[in-house]
C-alpha cells in the first residue's frame, strides 16, 4: 500500500452521507495538486492528511489516488498550532485568540484543548461560556477524526466507517466501545462480521453471550432481507454457529434472552419452531387479527342489481361489462374483503374504474392507492381518479420511520382499494389494514404472478391461498388483446409453458421479439444497436424506450449498459461527475429512495433538462415538473437506460427490451421473466440465450418464502 501525505487544498466533492470524497492534496516538492477519491469523512481544507492506498486511472479524469486508510496529523510544533488554530477552523476562536492561547500553552495547546479545557480559562478574555464554545466546536470538529482512528485501529475499513459514522452521529465512538455489537442490529449491510472484528480486538470471548444474540439477530435481518418472515430454528442456528465459529446447542440462552427482551418471539407448529424478529411478528399477526375484524363487521346493505350496475357503468365509462366482469362487480359489492387479481389483458384496471363509478353512485367515498408513486400515477391515468400511495395516504414520517394514520387514528374512508398489491410487504399491509376503520370495506387488486415483494412476506399470495376471503380470477382475455403476441407470450410464461416465438413474414412487424444471442458482449451489442437505430423510428422519444435485466453487475448489468448507452445515445458535452456516474443533460435518470421534501420517489424516471456545473446543480423534469438537485443530492439519483425488472414493478413503457443471459442465474426466475414482459404495451424484445429462457421459465422458487400468515388467517 502506497502513503502519501500532504495538506488537504480543496474539496472537490463531499457527499454527506456516505462521506465519498473528491479532493486535491498538495504534496510538498510536488508543484501540482494530486487527486485523491475514497470515503474520507471528518476532513477540512487546511488540514494535514497522511493517506494510504493506490493509484487508479479514470477514463476522464486520469490518474487519481484511491484512499483506502487516512489519519488526520494535528501539528505538534508552535508554529504549526499557531497556523491551525489561526485559520479560523475552530469556532470560536480567530487569529488573535490563537496567538494567546499558543503563546500561553506551547505545544500542549492542542492537547490543553482536547483533554483539559477548563485551563484554557486561564487566558484573559475566555470565561465559561466562551471556553464552552471552543470545547464544543473541538468535539464537533474532531469527533470524526476520533471515530476514523479508532475504527482503522480495528481494521475497519472507510466505507464501513462512514455508515458508522452516518446511523450514529457524535455517539458513534462511544457506542462503538461499549457495545460494538450494536452494528449487527442497526447497520445490517455492515452487520455481524464488522462488529465481531471490533469486539473481539477488545477481547470479547467467543462465547459471550451478548456476541452470540448479535449473531443470532444479524442472521434473522439476513432472513429478513432474503424475503422471509421467519427463520427455521435448526437453520437459523445452524447458519449462526458457522458465521460465529461455535457450537449450535450454545444459541439456546442466547434466543431466551432475546424472547425475554422482547427482541424475539418464538412461534412452534407442527412446521417446527419458527424464529421471528419481534416487530415482523408483530405485523404478521397484527394482518391476520385486523383482518378477522373486519370480515366479521356485517356486510354493506348494496341494493344495486345486475342490470342497473350494466346501465351506470355504460353510461358513465361507454363501456360494457363482460358476464365475468359483471359478476365480479356484483358479489364485490356485497363482501368487506377481497381480492380481484388476473394477468395482463383480463380486465382487471376496468373493473376498478366500474367498482369507482358503482360506489359514487351509492355516495360512498372511495381511496385508490398503490405502493409506488409510479403505480399510483397509473393508476390514476387509467381510472380518471385521484390516486397516492401507500405511504403519503398513511402519512409516513421519513425522519422517525413512523405513521400518523394508525389504529387510533384511522383512516376516513368507505372504500379502499389498493392496486399492485403484489408489491405490498408485510410491514406496509400491516401499517395499512391497521389505519382501516373496521366499517370500511377493503378490495385488494394484483397480479400473484409477478415478483414479490422486495420486502420480507408474500401478502397478496398467502390471503389468497388462505381461503377467508372471497377471491374473483379473471381469466378472460379480451378480443382486442387477445391477439397480443405479447399479452400470449406473458400468459405462457405464467403457466409455465414455453412460447411459440414465430418469427413475422418478410416485411412484417410484430409486437413480440426473441433474439438469440449466447455471449453477454453480443447481447450488450445487440441492445445498443436496437436503441440507436431500429426502435426510434417507431419510439422516438427516450422515455418511451426501457432496457430491463435482472442483475446490475456483469457484462448485460444495469451498471455496464447504462454507461453504454448514455455514450451512444446522449451526445451531450460537459456534465456533472457524482461518484463515478457523469450526468449531463438530456440523460434519462431514475431516483433511488422516497424524498419526501421534493416531492419525488424511489423509481421515478425523469430527464435531466439542465446541468448548471458552474453552481454544481441539476434540473431534472419529471413529466413537465422541474426538480433540483445539488452536488451532494445527486448519489439519489442513478441513470435510467436500463433498470432492474425489480424498479419496473408498477410502471409501463411502450418498448421494453429485456436482457436474459446465462450470467444472471441467480436471478432468472419464471416471475421475473413474466413481470419484465408485462411492463411492455407496443413491443417486446428479448435478447438473450435460449438456455436463459428455459432456465427462468423452469425456476418457480416464490413459493420458498418462509411466512406464516395463511395458517394465522386460517386459525380460529
Amino acid at each position: 500500500m502506497i502513503t502519501l501525505n500532504g495538506i488537504l487544498d480543496r474539496l472537490t466533492y463531499q457527499n454527506q452521507e456516505n462521506h465519498y470524497t473528491v479532493a486535491k492534496l498538495r504534496i510538498p516538492k510536488i508543484s501540482d495538486p494530486v487527486t485523491i477519491v475514497g470515503h474520507l469523512a471528518g476532513v477540512f481544507e487546511g488540514e494535514s492528511l497522511e493517506v494510504s492506498g493506490k493509484w487508479i486511472s479514470h477514463p476522464k479524469y486520469g490518474d487519481q489516488f484511491k484512499a483506502e486508510q487516512y489519519k488526520v496529523l494535528l501539528p505538534a510544533t508552535v508554529s504549526g498550532i499557531r497556523k491551525y488554530l489561526g485559520s479560523g477552523m475552530i469556532k470560536g476562536i480567530g487569529k488573535s485568540l490563537a496567538e494567546r492561547i499558543v503563546d500561553h500553552f506551547e505545544e500542549k495547546t492542542l492537547d490543553i484543548i482536547e483533554n483539559e479545557p477548563e485551563k484554557l480559562k486561564q487566558i484573559p478574555g475566555i470565561g465559561e461560556a466562551k471556553k464552552n464554545t471552543i470545547a464544543q466546536a473541538w468535539n464537533s470538529h474532531h469527533a470524526v477524526r476520533r471515530v476514523m482512528q479508532f475504527l482503522q485501529a480495528n481494521g475497519v475499513g472507510v466505507h464501513h466507517a462512514a455508515a458508522i459514522l452516518q446511523t450514529y452521529g457524535s455517539r458513534a465512538l462511544t457506542i462503538l466501545q461499549q457495545d460494538p455489537y450494536a452494528i449487527a442490529r442497526d447497520i445490517p449491510e455492515i452487520g455481524f462480521p464488522l462488529a465481531d472484528m471490533i469486539a473481539m480486538r477488545a477481547g470479547v470471548e467467543k462465547e459471550d453471550e451478548k456476541r452470540l444474540q448479535a449473531c443470532l439477530i444479524h442472521r434473522l435481518l439476513s432472513v429478513e432481507q432474503e424475503g422471509h418472515v421467519y427463520g427455521l430454528k435448526p437453520q437459523v442456528f445452524k447458519s449462526s454457529a458457522r458465521l460465529s465459529g461455535v457450537d449450535p446447542a450454545l444459541f439456546e440462552p442466547a434466543l431466551e434472552a432475546l424472547i425475554d427482551s422482547d427482541d424475539v418471539t418464538m412461534e412452534i407448529d407442527e412446521d417446527g419452531t419458527k424464529i421471528y424478529l419481534k416487530r415482523l411478528y408483530r405485523a404478521e399477526s397484527g394482518i391476520a387479527s385486523r383482518m378477522k375484524a373486519i370480515l366479521s363487521m356485517p356486510s354493506p346493505p348494496h341494493r344495486l342489481g345486475k342490470d342497473q350496475i350494466l346501465e351506470e357503468v355504460l353510461k358513465k365509462l361507454a363501456v360494457k361489462l363482460s358476464a365475468e366482469q359483471l359478476n365480479v362487480v356484483s358479489n364485490v359489492l356485497l363482501e368487506k374483503i377481497v381480492v380481484i387479481t388476473g394477468g395482463p389483458g383480463t380486465g382487471k384496471t376496468t373493473l376498478i374504474r366500474a367498482l369507482c363509478e358503482v360506489f359514487n353512485l351509492q355516495h360512498l367515498s372511495v381511496v385508490l392507492s398503490a405502493p409506488t408513486g409510479r403505480a399510483a400515477r397509473r393508476l390514476s391515468e387509467v381510472t380518471g381518479q385521484k390516486a397516492s400511495t401507500l405511504h403519503k395516504l398513511l402519512g409516513f414520517d421519513h425522519e422517525n420511520q413512523t405513521f400518523e394514520r394508525n389504529f387510533a387514528s384511522p383512516l376516513e374512508v368507505d372504500v379502499f382499494i389498493v392496486d399492485e398489491a403484489s408489491m405490498v410487504d408485510t410491514l406496509l399491509m400491516y401499517h395499512l389494514i391497521e389505519a382501516l376503520p373496521v366499517t370500511a370495506s377493503f378490495i385488494i387488486v394484483g397480479d400473484t404472478f409477478q415478483l414479490p415483494s422486495v420486502g420480507p412476506g408474500n401478502v397478496l399470495s398467502d390471503i389468497i391461498e388462505s381461503g377467508c376471503v372471497k377471491v374473483f380470477s379473471l381469466t378472460k382475455i379480451f378480443r382486442q388483446v387477445k391477439e397480443s403476441p405479447i399479452i400470449m407470450h406473458a400468459h405462457s410464461i405464467r403457466n409455465g409453458e414455453m412460447p411459440d416465438f414465430e418469427k413475422p413474414n418478410a416485411g412484417e412487424l410484430s409486437e413480440f421479439y426473441f433474439i438469440e444471442n449466447q455471449r453477454p458482449e453480443k447481447v450488450v451489442d445487440t441492445i445498443i444497436e436496437l436503441c440507436s437505430k431500429r426502435i426510434p423510428q417507431a419510439f422516438p422519444h427516450i422515455d418511451e424506450i426501457q432496457v430491463l435485466t435482472p442483475m446490475h453487475r456483469g457484462e448485460a448489468g444495469t451498471i455496464n449498459l447504462n454507461q453504454q448507452l448514455q455514450r451512444v445515445l446522449n451526445d451531450s458535452k460537459g456534465g456533472i461527475d457524482a461518484g463515478g456516474i457523469v450526468f449531463k443533460r438530456n440523460d434519462k435518470v431514475m431516483h433511488l429512495k422516497n424524498n419526501y421534501e421534493k416531492d419525488v420517489f424511489n423509481g421515478d424516471i425523469g430527464i435531466v433538462h439542465e446541468v448548471i456545473k458552474s453552481e454544481s446543480r441539476v434540473l431534472v423534469d419529471y413529466d413537465g415538473r422541474l426538480v433540483e438537485y445539488d452536488i451532494l443530492e445527486l448519489d439519489e439519483l442513478t441513470l435510467a437506460y436500463t433498470i432492474s425488472v425489480h424498479k419496473s414493478q408498477g410502471s409501463e413503457y411502450a418498448a421494453v427490451i429485456i436482457a436474459l443471459t446465462t450470467a444472471h442465474f441467480p436471478l432468472l426466475q419464471r416471475n421475473l421473466l413474466y413481470t419484465a414482459m408485462t411492463r411492455g404495451k407496443r413491443l417486446v424484445i428479448i435478447v438473450g440465450s435460449s438456455k436463459a429462457l428455459e432456465l427462468a421459465l423452469n425456476n418457480n422458487k416464490t413459493a420458498l418464502r418462509l411466512t406464516n400468515l395463511k395458517q394465522k388467517l386460517r386459525a380460529p
